[in-house]
């Protein structure tokens, strides 16, 4: 079993990007105002009729799902100056942000996309300040809130994300390693750097096939350098494999219906460590997590759910029974 064990609840800190997402829509087709022969002098302007700003980042995500289940966690990240609303919302749902390096000179991080009738897009991301957060150290934060029982190292500025991880194997905070995005623009030697000596390993289903391929590693190389790998599986639920952990596999959430799976991934690793917090088994950490997940993907946007502590308990006791809801309900909130 796999539990995190203290005297106290021990501080959870969560490094990675803090984004805006600002997505348009537009009610025609980008091929009929494309040229094939005239693509060297592209300049096209098309009318949107609506914008949705959606707050984002895989650290602001899953910061955001830990508050929603009554864990207080520290978000690290770079943002800039235009942050103060987003700060505002985090700290109305239990996040704690008084951490965060602001950019004096940058914009926070943020992605443009506008789609069209047939799902097209054209779509930019500007990392802003995003790229400062190779600049943050993470022991004076730990002076301030205590020994970390987890630092989750998310997607962000690879420079960042190194230093993070140098700095949790020097220092010996645990960790978990949750690259996602990155892995599709980092090399091998990062990407080996990223995970080797990792506490845990979030991933999902072809991630691992990329981290395999891009280190040249094999399954049991990984589990070899990891402590403990939990890939997720979308629809399958999750499967959890460790040097001394046996093959577990938890099924998805019942009575899901799907809507938008953006930030899916981030709210199953917030319920998976909000569980671990609460020192109960790797079942009921995964159960909590898919609970979560569900959550989201029945909601437009990653951070616009909601729910009672009494209502999730239900969900969890729809889904993995008596037992399991019983031993959630007795923490979450």
């Amino acid at each position: 079993m796999f539990r995190v064990v203290s005297d106290a609840p021990a501080a959870l800190l969560i490094a990675g990007s803090i984004a805006t997402d600002h997505l348009m829509t537009f009610d025609g087709k980008f091929s009929d105002s494309l040229v094939v022969d005239q693509l060297d002098k592209l300049s096209v302007s098309f009318l949107v009729h609506d914008l949705e700003v959606r707050r984002g980042g895989c650290a602001g995500n899953i910061s955001f799902g830990l508050g929603t289940l009554g864990i207080r966690p520290v978000l690290v990240g770079a943002v800039g100056e235009d942050f103060a609303d987003y700060r505002s919302w985090l700290e109305r749902h239990g996040v704690d942000c008084s951490h965060i390096h602001v950019s004096p000179t940058r914009h926070t991080a943020r992605f443009v996309c506008t789609t069209d009738s047939t799902h097209a897009q054209i779509a930019s991301f500007y990392p802003g300040a995003m790229s400062e957060s190779r600049e943050i150290e993470l022991e004076p934060i730990v002076a301030r809130v205590g020994e970390p029982a987890y630092v989750l190292i998310g997607p962000d500025d690879p420079e960042g994300m190194l230093r993070h991880t140098q700095e949790c194997l020097q220092r010996g905070y645990r960790f978990v390693a949750d690259p996602s995005q990155q892995l599709a623009f980092g090399d091998g030697d990062l990407i080996r750097q990223l995970i080797d000596g990792a506490d845990i390993l979030v991933t999902n289903e072809y991630e691992t096939h990329v981290i395999e391929k891009k280190t040249g590693w094999t399954a049991d190389d990984v589990y070899e350098r990891v402590g403990l790998q939990v890939t997720t599986l979308g629809a399958h639920g999750v499967r959890i494999r460790g040097r001394e952990q046996e093959l577990l596999e938890v099924p998805a959430a019942k009575n899901v219906t799907a809507v938008e799976p953006t930030g899916v991934g981030d709210a199953f690793r917030a319920g998976f460590l909000a569980a671990l917090g609460w020192e109960l088994s790797l079942e009921r950490a995964a159960q909590v997590g898919c609970v979560l997940a569900a959550y989201v993907v029945e909601t437009v946007g990653p951070q616009e759910y909601s729910f009672t502590p009494a209502e999730f308990v239900a969900r969890v006791r729809e889904s993995y029974g008596d037992a399991a809801a019983d031993d959630i309900a007795a923490h979450i909130g």
